[in-house]
């Protein structure tokens, strides 16, 4: 694995160097700001850095032998670049229902009436609960934070009071507690329902690079490091080629398809000044329309209802000038054969001239045995990237992590809360990370 830092004006100009030298497989595991200092200080602009890394057999073959660090052999260095600690994540602040007082046009507006309509539709279904896995506020002494905490939180747990520390002991004594403090990530890992052949997977990588007398710090920034490149680089929703861009979304029933759509929605439409149309072919479900129509009429946005491939290619014929077309999909259990089949022809039909994602929605509350047989199916007929709801319903994440690496696709979103537009982030690495390796 080869780590190292690029800056840049932004974070777009740092992660774009980073991307040149190291190719499209580049992982970023850390973005900050940086201050000038000196006396001068205010008379320069803050600048931008961020940490990439990249597996050594993902390494672009035109990347020059002077961009990989050089070491003598045998003396890795695995204490990660930054460091992480585990601060206690802020309670999410529920939106009061406002009435609609102004016309809706820009984001206050629009989120005071998504409040509103939350509160009618959540009276006649299940409404999730608010949630502590929030965003912390970014600063630029964050990451050092987080590695801090968490390595002494665990070191915690592996001396006692009055305990001999590590620095004083004799490397005998110093391999029994890296022992042990290796155990016990391990069973924390377990305990977040990690697959126990992927927590295996992690120990071997970091068992290869271990070495007698190295401290419990190296070995938590290398665990870090691994779990840091075995998630990715988040791949959300991009505009940039022909358009409009067709995304479907799929998945069973109950993840929250619908409110992720219009979450989405609300992003492109009202943050990034998008073109956006609302298309769902679930007329299965009763009143699926009428909540989707909701949405779009509070976004000013058409929603068209087709029931077959020709009715939505007829459509997307005349929608050349939207930017972004979201297509919401009928649920329904992976063992239905019928309804499958007729996903599939509804995406696999779409003309070729136009640009199609498709994102596979699931639950973070799922269980893992149902996770993988919805997976296995999925996977026959579709291309697709990843989007895990109800976040904030569970206190295990191990499943992200074991459906990215079962099924190869990549993570882009992450909802924990039915609020409109504000419950949705870009999956977000190291909090999951974090959370992982027994943060709160």
């Amino acid at each position: 694995m080869t780590i190292k830092k690029f800056q840049g004006r932004t974070e777009e100009e740092a992660t774009m160097r980073a991307r040149e030298e190291f190719g499209v497989n580049t992982v970023i595991m850390n973005v900050k700001e940086i201050r000038p200092k000196g006396l001068f200080r205010s008379f320069k602009n803050s600048m931008v850095e961020v940490t990439a890394a990249i597996e050594e057999s993902a390494e672009s073959p035109h990347m020059s032998m002077s961009a990989m660090p050089m070491s003598p052999a045998g003396n890795i260095n695995m204490a990660a670049d930054e460091t992480i600690s585990i601060p206690r994540a802020e309670p999410v602040p529920k939106t009061e229902p406002v009435s609609r007082t102004e016309p809706v046009g820009n984001s206050e507006s629009i989120k005071d009436v998504f409040a509103t309509v939350e509160n009618t539709w959540t009276s006649s279904m299940e409404k999730e609960q608010p949630m502590e896995l929030k965003k912390e506020p970014a600063s630029e002494n964050n990451l050092e934070e987080k590695l801090e905490s968490l390595q002494s939180l665990l070191e915690k747990k592996l001396v006692p009071p009055g305990g001999q520390q590590e620095e004083n002991l004799p490397k005998e004594s110093m391999a029994d507690e890296n022992f042990k403090f290796v155990k016990m990530i391990y069973s924390i890992l377990l305990e977040n329902e990690v697959d126990e052949k992927y927590v295996n997977q992690i120990m071997d990588e970091v068992e290869k690079v271990m070495k007698s007398g190295i401290s419990v710090d190296h070995i938590l920034s290398s665990i870090y490091q691994k779990m840091i490149l075995k998630f990715g680089q988040p791949q959300p929703i991009e505009l940039a080629g022909r358009k409009p861009k067709v995304v479907f979304f799929i998945g069973p029933t109950g993840v929250g398809k619908t409110t992720t759509i219009a979450k989405i929605a609300s992003r492109f439409k009202v943050e990034k000044g998008q073109k956006v149309a609302l298309y769902t072919a679930d007329t299965y479900r009763i009143a699926a329309a009428d909540q989707l129509r909701t949405y779009a009429n509070i976004l000013d946005t058409p929603l068209n209802i087709v029931y077959s491939s020709e009715e939505l290619n007829g459509e997307l014929a005349k929608a050349g000038e939207y930017d972004l077309v979201l297509i919401d999909t009928a649920g329904f259990s992976h063992k239905n054969q019928e309804q499958l089949h007729e996903t599939r022809e509804l995406i696999d039909k779409v003309p070729k001239e136009f640009e199609k994602e498709v994102y596979l929605v699931l639950s973070a509350t799922t269980k893992y045995r149902d996770l993988l047989d919805i997976a296995d199916i999925y996977k026959e007929n579709f291309q697709f990237k990843m989007i895990f709801t109800k976040l904030d319903e569970t206190s295990c994440f191990g499943n992200i992590l074991n459906m990215k690496l079962y099924t190869g696709a990549s993570l882009s979103y992450t909802t924990y809360g039915q609020n409109v537009p504000e419950d949705i982030e870009i999956f977000n690495t190291q909090n999951i990370v974090k959370l992982l390796l027994g943060g709160k």
